[in-house]
């Protein structure tokens, strides 16, 4: 048996781990879930959100697809047409002594062959080339896909962010309109004021309201807007704003840009599909040939015998019938060559027009940081500080108010303006690949 010290000392030193381990397990518990809670109040940036949303969108898995069934159909055209059994009777006598019978006439055979079409091997490679051509148009329309859910995303994203920034003016406003109805109140109790100062500074808390109610609307909408692209997680506090003030286009090189817009490059594999059913068509003016062997089995007392033949198609209203239909496809790739060049000549005048709105409102809103908000801040303090001193009323301090709200309201409106055309230039082009194939292109040139 252990002294009684010993075990004293066991049951203390015992204690002791116990309550260590408690310990360490409630700091590693707290830490996990803090480490959750950073997880999960991670702001929702601008990048992150088109992230999410190009990687839920079904759009793209559809053009994924689309490319998939293309490049299998080339595979597929570009071998030769499936070789065709013949079967029969030829030579079967339906009435006298042998009729029905397959062996005693002389003439009655039984026959089984087989007939293959030669198609030319420039044809197949020309039917392949058609649908890898598919293939690439549907690529080029996962381009356009993606480019239009970043900006789309992006839309959606700065009209939230700005709404509330705007729901963040009028609660700013609301609190000084508490204020003043306080201020309006004691003065009135005081007997420096009256009671319509009362009700007007009450009307006015009404207005910002009201106002807050319209802002909480835009929030509201924009929210639904943004999970039409990311989900659930349109809810996430919102990140820092990015930086409007530069895009990726280059103004003087826009043309040589603008002729890889994805829209531009879906009208360019449209051209290059129809150069290739000319190029097929032009190839169908010489015939293909099919070859049959036929075997034929006659009665015991006969022979048996094989066939060969030979089935060449006579093109002989070639003038109405082939040149026509090459003519057809060549008038085709002039059609989509004059759209392709019409739409590009289209998205530089609207690119154009775009970075000029853009570049006006960067102005404006420069003007309004400069001079029109810092000015009617100074009214409102000055106004303030004339209320207090008993050299205004409080209709002059609440209009001082309103065109604060008004003058700030414009800016953060000019500032949204400003933003969304800033989405619409930057995004014209899918963020992925925009940079290294602009790039190779001018190192081309």
């Amino acid at each position: 048996m252990l002294p009684p010290f010993t075990t004293r000392d066991l049951a203390r030193t015992s204690v002791s781990r116990f309550c260590g381990g408690i310990v360490l397990t409630t700091l590693v518990g707290a830490l996990a879930l803090s480490t959750a809670v950073f997880a999960a109040e991670a702001p929702l940036t601008l990048a992150e959100a088109q992230r999410r949303a190009v990687e839920r969108s079904r759009q793209l898995s559809a053009h994924d697809f689309s490319v998939t069934a293309s490049r299998d159909m080339a595979v597929a055209a570009g071998q030769l047409p499936d070789p065709v059994l013949r079967l029969g009777v030829e030579s079967l006598p339906v009435n006298g002594p042998d009729r029905f019978s397959l062996t005693n006439d002389f003439m009655t055979m039984r026959k089984v062959g087989v007939m293959q079409e030669l198609t030319r091997a420039d044809k197949r490679q020309l039917r392949a080339n058609r649908f890898e051509r598919e293939a690439e148009k549907s690529l080029a329309e996962k381009s356009v896909t993606i480019a239009a859910i970043e900006r789309n995303t992006a839309l959606a994203w700065l009209d939230r962010y700005y709404a509330e920034a705007m729901a963040a003016v009028i609660a700013e406003q609301g609190t000084q309109a508490k204020l003043e109805i306080q201020a309006a109140e004691g003065a009135y109790r005081g007997g420096r004021g009256n009671q319509a100062d009362i009700i007007t500074a009450r009307s006015a808390l009404t207005a910002f309201d009201d106002r807050a109610s319209e802002i909480d609307r835009r929030i509201r909408n924009a929210k639904v807007m943004l999970a039409r692209w990311i989900g659930g997680t349109a809810d996430t506090p919102l990140g820092g704003k990015p930086a409007t003030d530069a895009i990726r286009l280059d103004v003087a090189e826009l043309e040589s840009q603008l002729a890889h817009h994805p829209e531009i490059a879906v009208l360019a594999k449209q051209e290059e599909i129809a150069a290739t059913e000319a190029s097929l068509a032009q190839a169908n003016k010489k015939s293909d040939w099919s070859v049959e062997l036929m075997y034929s089995q006659r009665g015991p007392a006969y022979s048996n015998m094989i066939s060969v033949g030979v089935s060449i198609p006579l093109q002989w209203n070639q003038g109405n019938r082939q040149d026509r239909e090459l003519s057809a496809k060549l008038a085709m790739v002039e059609q989509a060559k004059a759209e392709r060049e019409d739409m590009l000549r289209a998205h530089v005048a609207e690119t154009r027009a775009l970075i000029n709105e853009w570049e006006n409102g960067r102005e404006r809103h420069a003007r309004y940081q400069r001079e029109l908000v810092p000015l009617a801040n100074d009214r409102t303090a000055a106004t303030v500080a004339a209320y207090r001193g008993g050299k205004a009323g409080l209709a002059d301090l609440l209009a001082a108010r309103r065109n604060e709200i008004e003058v700030r309201i414009q800016a953060l409106q000019l500032e949204t303006d400003i933003a969304r055309l800033w989405a619409q230039l930057n995004f014209l082009f899918p963020q992925q690949g925009f940079s290294a194939h602009w790039t190779i292109n001018r190192d081309t040139k």
